[in-house]
């Protein structure tokens, strides 16, 4: 029977395995050198409108009050026309020609002119310069480096520095598989 030590001593071998494989590394910090702001120039199209004013012609038809105008003076003077029953004749004659007349002209009617304003809008192109990083040149244990980075680091940068053998290395994970 396995006892409750052995089991945590395999649980922790277990996770300990990958962080054996993982890069090792540590942070320190490098003196900055410079810093230079660094720009982009970014199309941002935006709207822009004008309106002018368009002159425009309406016609005006006339109303009813041509042909009730036109028929009651036709029907005046027509009644000065003839007398006894020739007058009633002649006063509905002159009634109707004096509608007829008055329709015509109230039909001609008349142009009104006005201004309506006419809108018109486009996209223009519109660029803008904004700030995109800063330049960052920094020297760490005799190295000038270089990096572009999102904010201004100031005096100091932190850098991670990594671990790894220097020269030729072996593959012997065959031997470890057995």
């Amino acid at each position: 029977m396995k006892t409750p030590t052995s089991i945590a001593t395999l649980v922790a071998f277990a996770c300990a395995a990958p962080l054996a494989q993982a890069e090792h590394f540590f942070e320190d910090y490098a003196r900055v050198i410079e810093v230079t702001p660094q720009y982009e120039e970014v199309n941002v199209p935006r709207k822009e409108c004008t309106s002018e004013y368009v002159p425009e012609r309406q016609h005006r038809r006339g109303s009813l009050a041509g042909p009730i105008i036109g028929g009651i003076a036709g029907g005046v003077l027509g009644a000065q026309v003839g007398s006894g029953n020739g007058r009633v004749a002649s006063s509905a004659a002159g009634a109707a020609i004096g509608a007829i007349v008055g329709d015509r002209l109230s039909q001609r009617g008349h142009d009104e002119y006005y201004e309506r304003e006419v809108r018109r809008c486009e996209l223009v192109d519109h660029w803008e310069t904004r700030l995109a990083g800063y330049g960052v040149v920094y020297r760490y244990r005799g190295h000038v480096q270089t990096a572009i980075l999102p904010y201004d680091p100031g005096r100091r940068l932190r850098v991670r520095v990594a671990i790894e053998p220097v020269g030729q290395t072996q593959d012997i994970s065959d031997r470890w598989d057995h």
